[in-house]
């Protein structure tokens, strides 16, 4: 019979533990993962630390700018006729950019798998899942570009399955990548 003191530090000892225990699983499902891009497990773990790592690492492309108007005209000309203070336009501006750990290594993956593999098949899957992406994709003013994230991976992982099954994992991966970049980022 384990009593409560013991219990209790058993149970902080478990908490404090999982999150490594967390770390540990995820490792080995990428490793699992990328093994089966044709990738060995040492680079299949390089590949995770540069993904976590560089994750939070943007590349600006360009910048959009467009005037906010901070108050409406007839605000404006009262402010500025009863205060003497002049209201002007200020310049809003957002930034593209492209994100070197989601975006510019999944990509690269996405091409040596296309330059690797089946090719005409990748094609396929890459076409299928950028209009399934393009159409469930939406514009949402301040924050981005939204879709449901599972959407893109299950048509690239049922798609490729029909299409080239022995090779279902490659194809679904560079599909999946390519056709969620055409489609919702272009």
């Amino acid at each position: 019979m384990i009593y409560l003191p013991v219990s209790l530090l058993l149970f902080l000892a478990l908490l404090l533990l999982l999150p490594f225990i967390r770390f540990a699983i995820a490792v080995d499902v990428v490793e699992i993962a990328v093994a089966k891009l044709g990738f060995s497990p040492s680079i299949a773990f390089l590949l995770l630390l540069l993904v976590i790592i560089t994750n939070t690492i943007n590349i600006p492309l360009y910048r959009l700018e467009t005037p906010v108007q901070l108050a409406d005209e007839f605000a404006a000309m009262w402010v500025r006729e009863f205060w003497g203070i002049p209201l002007s336009n200020v310049q809003s501006f957002t930034v593209i950019a492209l994100n070197v750990g989601r975006g510019l290594i999944p990509v690269a993956l996405a091409l040596y798998q296309f330059s690797h593999g089946n090719g005409l098949a990748i094609v396929l899957v890459t076409a299928i899942v950028t209009i399934v992406s393009y159409f469930a994709a939406r514009v949402v003013p301040g924050i981005g570009i939204q879709m449901n994230p599972l959407l893109a991976p299950w048509t690239a992982t049922v798609s490729a399955m029909l299409i080239a099954s022995p090779h279902a994992a490659p194809v679904a991966f560079a599909g999946g990548v390519l056709g969620t970049l055409i489609s919702a980022d272009f």
